[in-house]
């Protein structure tokens, strides 16, 4: 029996990748694939947690929102990456709430069927857990860096971390493959939208970024790694 495309964009994921050809299946028969429209949310923080997500196309940002009425984005997650999932696994509420930032798709598996596969094949929770532990080493580093580095060196920081996950080599520099907006990268560092516009727009006069139909590109490297360990911020 071949494979559905949902099976096999699951087996693509590092959380699935090591599963029984089967398990896989038995998953894709269960899963729905949802298109979302930018700013339309997967789920709201609160919300019981029914659906283990992945995004199949575009972004997604893992966001709360605080008492003082900002947005504090924990996560930006591109294709193949999990979200919602030790929610699910746990049966408690989610969290933060998932937010589409440009037009995508997201695949969503029942939360039933994942608790029974992860009973079945503990290497799923073992999987889940390196996720998650490589995401808290990066919160942390984030919530240390809110406390002590200037907003330069926030946004600097920010955008090598996505450069590296996601960006793309090309003449110039490297290019993220998706669209940044200002008041996104703010929400990420934790600082102001306008801030975030004039340091942005200075880098981009000096040549430290290029802007190329509304996607950013890392042109000098080395002058944001200076700027991220704070050599001239």
């Amino acid at each position: 029996m071949p494979a559905s495309p949902i099976a096999e964009f699951l087996k693509g994921t590092s959380v699935f990748a090591s599963l029984p050809p089967r398990e896989v299946q038995a998953l894709a028969a269960v899963a729905r694939e949802e298109p979302y429209r930018a700013r339309d949310y997967v789920f709201m923080e609160g919300d019981p947690a029914l659906w283990f997500c992945l995004v199949k196309r575009g972004h997604v940002r893992i966001v709360r929102h605080a008492r003082t009425g900002r947005d504090v984005v924990f996560e930006l997650l591109g294709a193949g990456e999990m979200f919602g999932g030790v929610a699910v696994i746990e049966r408690r509420a989610y969290p933060a709430s998932a937010q589409a930032t440009e037009p995508s798709v997201v695949v969503k598996i029942p939360q039933d069927a994942i608790v029974a596969l992860a009973e079945r094949e503990p290497a799923l929770i073992r999987e889940v857990a390196l996720v998650m532990g490589r995401r808290l080493r990066g919160a942390h580093d984030a919530v240390a860096s809110l406390a002590t580095d200037p907003v330069e060196a926030r946004l600097a920081a920010a955008l090598l971390r996505l450069a590296d996950r996601e960006g793309r080599r090309g003449a110039t520099g490297i290019a993220l493959p998706f669209p940044l907006t200002r008041q996104s990268l703010a929400d990420m560092t934790g600082t102001t939208v306008e801030t975030t516009i004039r340091i942005v727009s200075r880098w981009l006069k000096d040549g430290v970024l290029e802007d190329e139909n509304g996607r950013l590109v890392l042109r000098d490297l080395d002058a944001l790694r200076g700027l991220a360990e704070g050599d001239g911020a």
